[in-house]
């Protein structure tokens, strides 16, 4: 029994009883390891977050964009960027002391209010006031955070100023003239539509006037465009300090203005106006100190007997222009129902004769002039004649106006003086001249020299059989580069020919500016000259003038035998009209002189007048 008990009491522990302690130990040592990897990830956690706010505080006091941070409970500005305080010119003391809404101008929206996408936060426009008062526009970019520990949001702020002002003045050019700041054609259009809207609920009549300046393009040339701009605004100026306020005043073309006038109870309303703004415009410009004159011609159309939109009329004030410029320049005209169908026949004229250039189809038909003394013939003047497939021979004096007017002028006259040269260098008598009429718009080109030069060497025409007919007309413009050109053709032996010497604008300064070699009558002071005492003193002052000079004097359209004795009379040295010979083809021309080649020289002025010429 002792034995047993001894036994029991030196034993062995059993394995439960040893675990026991140690799992207590482990679990000890794993609640001390759990509590380290958490003070750990506290602590990474803490450094993180201090380090995100470093970068965030770096990032926003030292970006360039203005920002700053509103705290979302009282709006109230928390925080804000260098960049904030240099652009706004607040201090950041000041800043502290507002909200949001002290900075906007007009919005009572929060920035950050509602949900908006990145597109729609681009196109919405803020507007802020800066410490001095000034507006900016602004595209506002927000987004939450938490900011000293309090919800918050923030703000970045793109100044947009300077872009809104770019479109804003691409907008506006887009509708209104660059140079005068009027309306254009596309505003004035959709102005006039929603006059004429109004106006179909009442009784009242609109007018619309088409304003054309004359002979802009003479002075924009000699001036200067510099004087031509001043010129048009100052035009622009007069012209709306002459109209109403309701009136619609706007810039079309280089030229030409359009006025629209509301609430008329009669076309005489507009009659009225047109001659105000006519004396308006009149009056003279001083300009870098010149004196600038110039007038105005107006087309008017009314509504609704003239049309119902802004295009029909504006077309048909057009039309009515064209006319008075034709007729009368510095007056008015209103829209008659048979100008369209004239205008529709000019659009199928210009049409016509482009192609008829192309394809080579125009002629030279030649007119002779006579030497008054002799009766032998001196020379030919090229006359261009257009035989229609349709219409036949269509007068020169219905299709040269287009061609003048569409610029097709310079191809024809070149067409001209090419087949002229080369059909006279091929006539039988090589002492007759040939006489080429040119345009002013030639001149403009600034390649006529060349282009005379060419002619003379592919036909093999000696210079001196050329003469070269222009209009005093040319010389109005006073151009350096048009003396020059002059000057030089005649350099080349080329003669040169003032025609319808007398028509408007002669000046004795003309002959003392360049040395012509003829002086070409006009017809107007041949007619009747017989019975017309005034014809023959200034018919006898021109020749006497063209003997001291040493001028050649042509007198132009003579008709009947009462003409021919009073101009030899008087001295004058050639004539050309009817009563010699109508215009001729080239066929004819080459026959008549074969039939006066070796033969004492026969007048022909006994040849009956056959037709009406049109130069």
């Amino acid at each position: 029994m002792a034995r047993k008990q001894g036994r029991a009491s030196t034993a062995t522990p059993k394995l439960r009883d040893i675990r026991r302690p140690r799992l207590a130990e482990h679990a000890e040592v794993t609640h001390q390891h759990a509590q380290a990897e958490a003070a750990i990830a506290s602590a990474k956690r803490l450094t993180e977050l201090k380090q995100r706010e470093a970068s965030f505080r770096l990032l926003f006091d030292s970006n360039p964009v203005p920002m700053m941070v509103c705290a979302l409970g009282d709006e109230r500005i928390v925080g804000v960027n260098a960049a904030a305080i240099e652009h706004y010119g607040y201090s950041r003391e000041d800043f502290e002391k507002l909200t949001i809404r002290n900075l906007q101008a007009f919005n009572s929206e929060l920035p950050w209010a509602g949900n908006r996408s990145s597109d729609e936060q681009t196109a919405r426009t803020w507007k802020h006031v800066k410490a001095n008062g000034s507006l900016i526009d602004l595209a506002i970019y927000s987004r939450e955070l938490i900011y000293n520990g309090k919800p918050a949001v923030l703000l970045a702020l793109m100044d947009i100023t300077e872009r809104k002002r770019a479109e804003a003045r691409l907008a506006f050019l887009a509708q209104h003239d660059g140079l005068t700041g009027l309306p254009n054609r596309n505003l004035l259009r959709q102005q006039t539509d929603e006059i004429l809207l109004h106006s179909r609920r009442s009784s009242e009549k609109v007018a619309v006037l088409v304003l054309g300046l004359d002979n802009f393009k003479v002075i924009n040339d000699t001036l200067g465009h510099a004087i031509g701009d001043k010129l048009l605004r100052g035009v622009a100026k007069r012209l709306r300090s002459t109209l109403r306020e309701e009136d619609i005043l706007a810039r079309l073309n280089s030229d030409e203005f359009a006025i629209v006038q509301t609430g008329l109870t009669r076309p005489e309303d507009a009659a009225l106006l047109s001659r105000r703004l006519l004396e308006a415009i009149a009056d003279p410009y001083l300009l870098n100190g010149h004196s600038v004159v110039i007038g105005a011609t107006i087309g008017i159309a009314m509504a609704p007997g003239d049309g119902d939109d802004s295009e029909k009329l504006l077309k048909n004030a057009d039309m009515a222009l064209s006319r008075a410029k034709n007729e009368t320049r510095g007056t008015f005209s209103f829209f008659e129902a048979g100008m369209d169908a004239r205008a529709q026949t000019r659009r199928k004229i210009e049409t016509d004769l482009r192609e008829a250039i192309q394809n080579d189809v125009l002629r030279p038909y030649y007119q002779p002039l006579i030497d008054l003394s002799s009766g032998r013939i001196t020379a030919f003047e090229a006359l261009v004649r257009w035989p229609h497939p349709e219409r036949g021979m269509i007068s020169p004096g219905e299709f040269i106006p287009v061609a003048e007017e569409t610029g097709l002028i310079n191809g024809l006259g070149g067409m001209i003086l090419r087949r002229s040269c080369t059909e006279a260098a091929n006539w039988p008598d090589e002492d007759v001249r040939v006489a080429v009429n040119l345009s002013p718009a030639q001149f403009r080109t600034g390649n006529l020299l060349s282009i005379v030069m060419d002619a003379l060497r592919q036909s093999g025409l000696p210079p001196t059989r050329l003469e070269l007919e222009i209009t005093e007309t040319l010389l109005l413009e006073k151009s350096s580069q048009v003396l020059a050109s002059l000057h030089a053709l005649r350099a080349l032996g080329v003669r040169m020919s003032m025609d319808d010497f007398g028509t408007g604008y002669s000046s004795l300064s003309y002959l003392r500016s360049f040395p012509f070699d003829k002086i070409k009558i006009d017809q107007s002071f041949i007619r009747d000259i017989a019975s017309n005492r005034d014809a023959q003193a200034i018919i006898r002052s021109i020749v006497s003038l063209g003997k001291g000079l040493g001028v050649t004097i042509t007198a132009e359209g003579v008709e009947t035998e009462a003409e021919l004795r009073c101009l030899r009379a008087e001295g004058c040295h050639e004539g050309q009209g009817f009563l010699f010979s109508r215009a001729r083809p080239n066929a004819e021309i080459v026959e008549l002189l074969r039939a006066h080649c070796g033969a004492d020289s026969k007048a022909t002025h006994d040849e009956a007048p056959q037709e009406v010429l049109v130069a």
